[in-house]
């Protein structure tokens, strides 16, 4: 049954998005909104923006409008052996906007597994991550990395720490002449083979075999190989492997991931495997998840609603008030958007204009 009131894109968004997660057995986290603000600075990095706003609380704390859910979702994580906690949330985060780069309150969507992650989980998660996109825009793309694959064949040049970050920097800019000017003397043709990988698995995969033959980096690509084939197999086929996304690896491992739809410049959806962050926090448990930034989607505009109203009914000072009353819900009865004004608003889009007769 179609609404009487249509949703905004966002809520349409929001609503099911909420449907499909609920699906899936993920409960609902709810949060207020302050955190410490050593909880954040703490672990900066791992934060989409470095912007925060403080202030100092009566008892003399200093306290942090919330940029960030994840961070409190582990904080309050509980972790039972052989087990997953599912949640997600619709949140308002305060943060520096990706399309106005000032602060602003955002919603932000999106879910966490924590606990016995397994394979399974990796897959369900990357799935829902994929099903997400598919909801906003059927013109999406999910990019997969591992960074299990990226970290091993660094690490196989034998670099120091300067030039590690370096060739890091260099896979995730696509830049192989940067890599061999900061390897001159280095084989690097596994490290190229990554700058060069993007596609379906099933072509970059068997390209990436030579340079994986044993070790951690096939143990990744293994991962990978499995993954990707689960997600074929439910018929996700907008899903593509790429190495340049390389993340913090002081708090990620494993497979991460980015969504883009049709018409956003940047990617709408970020996620992956956190680990490295669970254990910096003291938690014994393994994590995957991701974030949809919901004010990027204000940048696909609202094509289905031209109008902000269907019907603008003007009425004079000296108007019957209940019979005004009436005629207001003689039209919201007939499924119309209604607003009664004196005068014509600014910018007030409508598709008709009637003058109210006491």
């Amino acid at each position: 049954m179609e609404a009487k009131y249509p949703l905004k894109p966002e809520e349409r968004v929001l609503y099911a998005l909420r449907g499909l997660y609920r699906q899936y057995g993920y409960s609902p986290f709810k949060m207020g909104k302050f955190e410490e603000y050593d909880l954040y600075v703490r672990n900066k990095d791992f934060l989409v923006s470095d912007g925060i706003i403080t202030f100092t609380d009566t008892d003399g704390r200093l306290m942090a409008l919330k940029p960030d859910v994840t961070l409190s979702i582990i904080k309050n994580a509980r972790v039972t052996a052989g087990c997953v906690q599912k949640l997600y949330y619709n949140e308002n985060v305060y943060r520096v906007s990706g399309s106005t780069r000032c602060f602003k309150e955002i919603m932000q969507t999106g879910l966490e597994c924590i606990g016995d992650v397994g394979l399974y989980n990796l897959c369900e998660v990357i799935s829902l991550a994929a099903r997400s996109l598919a909801l906003i825009d059927e013109n999406y793309v999910l990019d997969i990395s591992h960074m299990g694959v990226v970290s091993a064949l660094v690490d196989a040049l034998g670099l120091d720490a300067d030039a590690r970050q370096g060739v890091l920097a260099c896979i995730g800019e696509k830049n192989a002449d940067g890599v061999r000017k900061l390897c001159p003397e280095v084989d690097i043709d596994g490290i190229l083979a990554l700058i060069a990988s993007h596609g379906p698995a099933a072509q970059v995969i068997p390209a990436l075999m030579p340079y994986c033959k044993g070790g951690a980096a096939k143990a990744a690509l293994d991962e990978l190989q499995r993954v990707t084939e689960a997600l074929a197999a439910e018929g996700l086929d907008k899903i593509s492997l790429d190495f340049s996304i390389v993340n913090d690896m002081n708090y990620y491992n494993g497979i991460v991931f980015m969504g883009y739809i049709d018409g956003i410049p940047a990617s709408v959806l970020s996620g992956g495997q956190y680990d490295k962050l669970m254990q910096r926090m003291g938690k014994s448990a393994r994590a995957v998840g991701f974030a949809i930034y919901m004010d990027l989607l204000e940048r696909l505009g609202d094509g289905e609603r031209p109008y902000d109203v269907d019907t603008l009914l003007l009425y004079d000072d000296g108007a019957d008030v209940a019979a005004l009353a009436r005629a207001v819900r003689q039209l919201t009865a007939q499924g119309k958007r209604v607003t009664a004004q004196k005068a014509v608003p600014e910018k007030l889009r409508y598709r008709e204009s009637i003058r109210f007769q006491s």
